[in-house]
């Protein structure tokens, strides 16, 4: 087995958006294994300094290059950084940033951070992110008006995590409902459901994995047995149908995927990108 190659995230910010684009390129390459490692915040000489030494070093232990993923503005530190490394560099800004330039007829701004400043959109993020978490599990029906879209099924099929990454990533007021046995005993939908029909999005999962997951939470309970998990599926899966409520099967999907799918599929609006 080949030895792990190191990859670097150097950002002169948080790092999470060339974190993503890095992440979402390795994985294209099955079998081979990275270690990961991010260095946000190069502002300063030091920074800068401190980030050469540390990759250079990965080359020394590793006998080989790394990988390094850059994201940094300012370009007489980048180009130092890409000079004094021996790795592959894949420098994220500039093999964007100057064929914009080029086809705008714009020079950017050349400013550091600003998909993350605090502007309408950050306090868009906060208020769906603090909308998502009181009304997660049913907690909050009063104003269940105000979202945008509702999820249902049963319990630890994917909804809570759901529900926060579509506020966080999108600005996306989502809540989450459990459908229970009592539910299933009455063959109807909870009464604080019905007025919002529209909104509904029902997530399923195939039952041994459902049964996997809530082993970890309650092993060997009646609530995570497998033949429990078959039948609040099944239920579960007859009333969204009887309902119409459209379904999407969570089991070897990411969080991004299914969120992904729920914002195509319910034609929802991302309040940022």
């Amino acid at each position: 087995m080949e030895p792990r190659r190191s990859v670097f995230f150097v950002s002169d910010r948080t790092g999470i958006t060339v974190e993503i684009f890095g992440n979402s390129l390795l994985t294209q390459f099955e079998g081979l294994s990275f270690r990961r490692i991010t260095i946000p915040f190069i502002q300063s000489r030091n920074d800068l300094q401190s980030a050469i030494d540390q990759i250079n070093r990965a080359v020394e232990e590793e006998q080989q290059r790394p990988i390094v993923f850059l994201s940094i503005v300012d370009e007489a530190m980048n180009l130092e950084l890409r000079e004094k490394t021996q790795a592959l560099t894949l420098d994220f800004f500039q093999a964007f940033i100057s064929p914009l330039e080029k086809e705008l007829g714009v020079k950017s701004s050349h400013a550091a951070g600003r998909s993350h400043s605090v502007n309408y959109d950050y306090f868009r993020r906060m208020e769906a992110i603090n909308f998502s978490q009181s009304h997660d599990d049913g907690a909050e029906t009063r104003d269940l008006s105000e979202a945008e879209v509702i999820l249902v099924g049963v319990s630890r099929c994917g909804k809570t995590p759901t529900s926060l990454y579509l506020a966080l990533q999108f600005g996306i007021r989502a809540a989450n409902f459990p459908l229970t046995p009592d539910d299933f005993t009455n063959h109807k939908l909870p009464a604080s459901l019905q007025p919002f029909r529209s909104k509904l999005f029902g997530l399923t999962i195939d039952p041994n994995r459902l049964s996997q997951i809530r082993q970890e939470r309650r092993a060997g309970s009646h609530y995570a047995s497998l033949e429990n998990c078959r039948q609040e599926v099944r239920y579960a899966e007859n009333m969204m149908e009887r309902e119409r409520i459209p379904v999407l099967d969570t089991t070897a999907k990411s969080i991004e995927e299914i969120a992904t799918t729920i914002i195509h599929l319910a034609k929802l609006n991302r309040h940022f990108y």
